[in-house]
């Protein structure tokens, strides 16, 4: 997605009651008052996974440790023959491999086998772990890429029903050796499913109005799959709606929303007239004219080339309508002059940056309208044949696009340029956007103008996003990404924020390394030359926060970073930092990008390019960036035979992702880095035991999780044990070195992270740790809440007793009076009595709202019975008590509470100077990120 607004939405899912899932939330009353509009809010709802819901998240975390620290003979077994620098990371849901793989070699010596028969014989020699019988898998697909790797998916299916996200894929190098397999197949399948009361069809209209579609479109579609819970495997559809572009799971029998993922990326013969750039560019930014021979019919009457059909989308329908094709200047020509609006437009239109319309005058656009098509033929059709090319090799076999399969990309230019009596609406601007669904539907680009219509404080380029070539190829870029990091059924896994950033990293990478590779962009020795959609910016630096070659020190003058990350080249701990407002994929993306931008530099382009594209393919689902540096080390084994692995190493080091670099998994928005190498071959070993204490009560605590972030999930060995009854852990062959993120949590209990430095004696690490009786990790129910309901977009009142610093609660704002509101109220059933001795609140704005939102006066409440209510406290929270728990004052009410009511009164944009009526998140919202209880039982 190339997008000018700075604007994210937590990442979390939606709080929908899911079959074999706990809901997080009961089914309550509507909310009591109509909502405002939800400024810059997205038109349809964010992501969903009932398998990551809040509610089973803590169970699955509890069962990820135990089956690392508890490992089976055969989970031992493997990891003794992988070594030390073997990866066995197993999948909590099913408790099979999401991935096993060997940094420092391949899994198999070579064969001669064919690549099928090299997959089957290995999973049954570990049939133990993996579970399935090699029989009972059907093959899908087996795609050889440029360097001859095979890339296997097999399917598993009850009876005639493919299980979803789920099944095997192998990767088999040219030379017959195994290079790893991926995938969490599902054990001990039942032999059929409870039957279907939906129709296909109901079920698609069910995933329309989830997804506020009103059309249909000739690429929906529904099919039988089986989605697997904690509960078991559920009957449901798979559906593709497409005009807006959404692939659901809906359950056969209830309707519910299983998984809901957006598949659209915002932003993001005859001869023609092109630039190669965009209009004006010191580079490729005169018109000149190309033949369109190799991409088009000699007879072409509509601009459909063999990969791509462009028109003008003037309406937004996604349909080619009346007077919407494009059709030749005169036969066998697209020849159509670029009419200049430079001196008419005005703004920030100069001779480097040359306007294509002008945004206060209606209709203004027409002029240009084929122009821009043919040019959007043109810039489509030439990274068609860049990424199809070796060494990047994004063929047929590997899911690419073209019009001879069906499957060409439909560009929607100009989208919505006429929802406006001539103009396009606020929805319809200063944006692009790829929606890809899986391999065999058409994807669609819609590419907008920019800026806002009769706005001259919208600081834009008057343009259309189509105009500008690293605009197109971002979005391109997307439809690589997104074919390649998939599951076995095909589906995109890039749902994380550190898998959805790299997306966005990836597509700023292989736009800019294209553009430079061609001399149509400058990038010497000198760090901050790229900057990147100068031409949508004027040549300001205002859509990324630095340019692309910023280097790890880089000075401030060029690579300025932001207020909460710093200046300099962005490292991994910079994740969740970059943006003011937390994690958000095009701000995290810039690591990404950087870190590849690195890479080139170090090891060339073509090369880059192998070991990136060859690594989605190999990547594990919903990658985070240690799982995809991982992926381009063996990228490496198999492209080069490891000749770069100490290269790569030091690069990825640089931008602290070094060996002892700590992620939770791909959700993790706060990782610690490192800057290690690996240690050294026969390096010291120790151990790491302790005694985990709960300190409401002094007492041992067990069933809790000791993790080393980075390196429990297989890599490098399980550094991870469960504490027993007496609440001690032991964790053994652990390497000698400084690990930055051990944690310990579970239960309820909150998550307590150290920094852990392991000598050749063994170390003792004791934790202490606080239950927080509010969670409902621990057993903590919402029963009763009002004001909106945001949890389509990840901020619903859940978030608040989900003991995530990294989600909130946002509710609507009504204003009173100054900056009081109608009161907003969650109210937290504990698990038990609890005599409390502390209450805490981060009161921080979230989901995209503006500082301003975070609450400001608030209530807390206490009851033994639900029925009769205590004050317990009363206060204000300002700027200081933002990004952090407060303890509030208790008065009263602390014992034996079996119920809490948290109440915001008022929000803080008096705090911020600020008054309402303005553009200030808090004249519409108000929030908070998490409400926690403390003390022992009563």
């Amino acid at each position: 997605m190339k997008t000018h607004i700075r604007r994210t939405l937590a990442v979390a899912g939606s709080v929908v009651l899911a079959v074999g899932i706990t809901p997080a939330v009961p089914a309550l009353a509507a909310p009591h008052r109509a909502a405002p509009q939800r400024a810059a809010a997205p038109s349809a709802p964010a992501d969903y996974d009932a398998r990551r819901d809040p509610a089973v998240t803590g169970a699955l975390a509890a069962k990820a440790a135990r089956l690392v620290a508890e490992p089976s003979p055969a989970l031992s077994d493997l990891r003794t023959e992988l070594g030390d620098q073997g990866i066995v990371d197993l999948d909590p849901l099913t408790s099979t491999p999401r991935q096993v793989a060997k940094l420092d070699g391949f899994l198999t010596g070579p064969s001669r086998k064919p690549a099928v028969r090299v997959a089957q014989d290995y999973l049954k020699a570990h049939a133990d772990l993996f579970g399935v019988d090699p029989a009972t898998l059907e093959p899908r697909r087996d795609y050889v890429d440029v360097e001859g790797t095979h890339h296997l998916s097999f399917l598993q299916r009850v009876g005639d029903v493919p299980v979803f996200g789920n099944g095997i894929r192998a990767d088999v190098a040219r030379n017959g050796a195994l290079i790893q397999m991926t995938g969490s197949p599902v054990r001990q399948m039942p032999a059929a499913l409870a039957g279907a009361r939906l129709t296909g069809s109901q079920a698609l209209d069910t995933a329309r109005r989830d997804a506020r579609e009103t059309r249909t479109t000739p690429s929906d579609k529904a099919h039988l799959v089986a989605f697997p819970t904690t509960a078991g495997l559920r009957l449901g559809y798979q559906t593709l709606t497409m005009q807006t572009g959404y692939l659901h799971v809906v359950d056969a029998q209830t309707g519910r929303i299983l998984y809901r993922q957006s598949l659209t990326d915002h932003e993001a013969g005859p001869d023609a007239l092109v630039w190669d750039n965009y209009p004006g560019a010191p580079a490729g930014g005169k018109q000149r004219p190309v033949s369109l021979r190799k991409w088009l019919s000699p007879t072409a009457t509509t601009l459909t080339g063999n990969s791509s059909h462009v028109f003008s989308d003037v309406d937004d329908d996604n349909v080619a309508g009346a007077g919407e094709e494009v059709g030749p200047s005169s036969p066998g020509h697209f020849r159509y002059p670029m009419k200049d609006f430079t001196a008419q437009a005005g703004g920030l239109c100069s001779a480097q940056y040359r306007c294509t319309w002008d945004p206060f005058v209606a209709y203004s656009w027409q002029d240009n309208r084929a122009m821009a098509a043919t040019q959007l033929l043109y810039f489509t059709s030439v990274f068609h044949d860049h990424l199809q090319a070796a060494p990047i090799g994004f063929t047929r076999a590997a899911g690419n696009f073209e019009t001879r399969d069906g499957d060409q990309v439909e560009v929607n230019d100009l989208d919505g340029a006429d929802t406006d009596n001539g103009f396009p609406d606020g929805n319809h601007v200063d944006n692009a956007n790829m929606a890809t669904p899986p391999d065999g539907t058409p994807p669609t680009m819609q590419m907008y103008l920019q800026p806002a219509a009769n706005d001259p404080t919208d600081p834009w380029v008057a343009s259309d996003t189509g105009n500008e070539a690293s605009s197109v190829y971002h979005e391109y870029t997307h439809g690589l990404s997104n074919r390649l990091v998939v599951d076995a059924a095909g589906v995109s896994t890039l749902n994380g924020p550190q898998s959805g950033a790299m997306g966005e990293a990836w597509s700023d990478w292989y736009a800019y390394d294209y553009l430079q590779s061609k001399g149509l962009e400058k990038d010497t020795a000198k760090p901050g030359e790229l900057v990147v959609f100068e031409y949508s910016t004027g040549g300001a630096n205002t859509i990324r926060t630095e340019p692309l070659d910023c280097p790890v020190g880089a000075p401030a003058t060029v690579c300025a970073g932001t207020a909460t990350a710093g200046p300099g080249g962005y490292t991994y701990g910079d994740l969740g930092k970059i943006s003011r407002r937390g994690a958000e994929v095009h701000a995290d993306g810039e690591i990404w990008a950087q870190t590849l931008w690195d890479l080139r530099t170090a090891l060339g382009s073509r090369l880059s390019e192998s070991l990136v594209t060859r690594a989605m393919e190999l990547s594990p689902a919903d990658p985070s960036y240690l799982d995809m540096r991982n992926s381009i080390l063996m990228a490496d084994l198999v492209v080069a035979s490891g000749r770069h692995q100490k290269a790569i190493w030091k690069v990825f080091a640089n931008r602290g992702m070094g060996f002892f670099a700590a992620s939770v998994d791909g959700s993790d928005t706060a990782p610690a880095e490192d800057f290690s190498l690996p240690p050294a071959p026969r390096s010291p070993k120790s151990s790491v035991s302790g005694t985990v204490t709960n300190d409401g009560t002094g007492q041992p605590a067990a069933g809790v999780a000791v993790t080393f972030g980075g390196h429990s999930s297989g890599f490098a060995g399980s550094y991870a044990a469960v504490t027993d009854a007496n609440g001690h852990y032991q964790i053994k062959n652990v390497y000698v070195g400084t690990y930055p993120k051990v944690a310990a949590s579970g239960n309820g209990f909150e998550r307590q992270v150290k920094t852990v430095t392991v000598g050749k004696a063994p170390a003792t690490v004791d934790w202490t740790v606080r239950r927080d009786w509010a969670a409902s990790r621990g057993g903590a129910q919402l029963t009763d809440f009002n004001g909106d309901d945001y949890s389509d977009y990840g901020c619903g009142p859940a978030q608040t007793i989900d003991m995530s610093q990294g989600t909130g609660w946002s509710s609507d704002a009504v204003l009173t009076g100054g900056t009081a509101i109608d009161p907003r109220f969650v109210t937290i059933q504990l698990p038990t009595a609890v005599d409390v001795t502390s209450i805490a609140v981060n009161p921080t704005g979230n989901c995209g709202d503006d500082p301003s939102s975070s609450a400001g006066d608030y209530r807390v409440e206490t009851s033994t019975d639900g029925t009769t209510w205590t004050t317990a406290a009363t206060g204000h929270f300002g700027p200081a008590d933002r990004d952090r728990m407060n303890a509030v004052p208790l008065t009263a009410g602390t014992a034996a509470v079996r119920f809490v009511r948290y109440t915001m009164l008022g929000t803080q944009v008096a705090d911020e100077g600020g008054t309402c009526p303005s553009q200030l998140s808090g004249c519409g919202f108000v929030d908070t990120v998490e409400v926690g209880v403390y003390g022992g039982t009563a």
